[in-house]
């Protein structure tokens, strides 16, 4: 049986990534799961005794584990004093932007780097003007970014193997970093999600964090031209300014319960999906819902949304002509066109069986 450690950069909120780690964590239930920092009330109570963290835990303890981001650039050196496992046959780490730097830790051991996307915001200028404000913040995290980009690429010759989330994060890999990578699709609980056969409720959906890079003001805009009910389900920073730009076509619903989620992704008539996300969790969770999906022709979407059977790609392209094409789209598009059965079957294979299943080839494949 191989043995393996895996490591997260940090454990302080439950989403894609961690769900990543659980089911690395179920695939080896021997294995510990190694973060530079962890908050106790968002880790799974069964994996709570699994969990070992670096000396930054103290740090984050004491400030009363409210802020994070501050931490981040510290990990890379309390990877360097943490103590690894011994006698694991593999490590797999799961990677946003400083993960890698834990490689050093298991000098010796095959290091799979689980990449959910290179840090964006250090590689892409554009990212960062998202982000900072003022020419003070804008230089600090300038600087930060180029502290990052030499953290990620001085730790790829420490690794064995690297797994994109996606083609198009592989993409970034072979461009930033300059070594290949396999894909293997993150896990998404599809068995949470089920068609009912019913018709769908007169609304398109957007669902997510209510972010900048998330987009959603293309798609209230977009519902807007189009002259069509949206739902928006999710919170965040950019909640106020979204709820300004929109119309009375425009519910908010904030943040929902997982089985009100259930419920909104089924009934919708399509999901929409206006930014570029890495991989994108969403849109295969309306698909396991029996609901086609409307998205932006990039990222993830390029992988799980195959035109005809799961939904509609719409051109990528600056924000205006982007929503005169997503708006166009929402006006022809007919939720009949599209066969439930076959965009459940289409969502299965990225259910966390097969996630497992792919994870296991690829550590036997380097530690076999």
């Amino acid at each position: 049986m191989t043995r393996i450690a895996v490591v997260h950069e940090r454990w302080t909120e439950q989403g894609g990534s961690e769900n990543v780690v659980r089911a690395l964590a179920e695939e080896w239930p021997d294995a510990r799961v190694h973060v530079a920092f962890a908050d106790p009330r968002s880790v799974p109570p069964e994996l709570r005794d699994r969990i070992a963290v670096t000396g930054l835990d103290r740090v984050h303890r004491a400030v009363g584990r409210r802020a994070h981001a501050p931490l981040i650039p510290l990990a890379p050196a309390a990877w360097g004093r943490h103590p690894a496992d011994p006698d694991v046959d593999a490590v797999v780490i799961s990677h946003h932007a400083v993960g890698v730097s834990a490689a050093r830790a298991w000098a010796g051991v095959p290091v799979i780097a689980y990449v959910h996307s290179p840090a964006r915001w250090a590689w892409m200028p554009e990212q960062r003007s998202v982000e900072s404000h003022g020419p003070v913040g804008r230089l600090a995290l300038a600087a930060l970014a180029a502290r990052t980009r030499a953290v990620e690429t001085a730790a790829v010759p420490h690794l064995s193997v690297v797994v994109a989330n996606s083609t198009a994060v592989a993409h970034r890999i072979e461009r930033w970093w300059g070594v290949p990578a396999r894909v293997v699709a993150p896990p998404v609980d599809v068995d949470r999600f089920t068609p009912d056969g019913a018709a769908p409720g007169g609304y398109f959906l957007v669902a997510g964090r209510l972010v900048p890079a998330r987009r959603v003001d293309l798609a209230i805009r977009a519902a807007q031209r189009a002259g069509v009910r949206l739902v928006v389900a999710g919170e965040g920073r950019h909640d106020a300014a979204l709820r300004e730009l929109a119309g009375p076509e425009t519910t908010f619903l904030g943040r929902v319960s997982d089985t009100e989620m259930v419920h909104l992704q089924r009934d919708a008539i399509a999901t929409i999906m206006p930014a570029e996300e890495d991989f994108g969790i969403v849109p295969v969770e309306a698909m396991a819902s029996g609901t086609p999906v409307i998205a932006r022709a990039a990222g993830g979407a390029l992988d799980t949304v195959v035109p005809g059977t799961s939904g509609v790609l719409v051109p990528d392209g600056v924000d205006e002509d982007f929503v005169a094409a997503l708006a166009e789209a929402i006006r022809d598009f007919r939720r009949g066109d599209f066969d439930p059965a076959l965009l459940r079957a289409h969502a299965e294979l990225y259910s966390a069986p097969m996630f497992r299943l792919r994870m296991r080839e690829v550590v036997d494949g380097v530690a076999g």
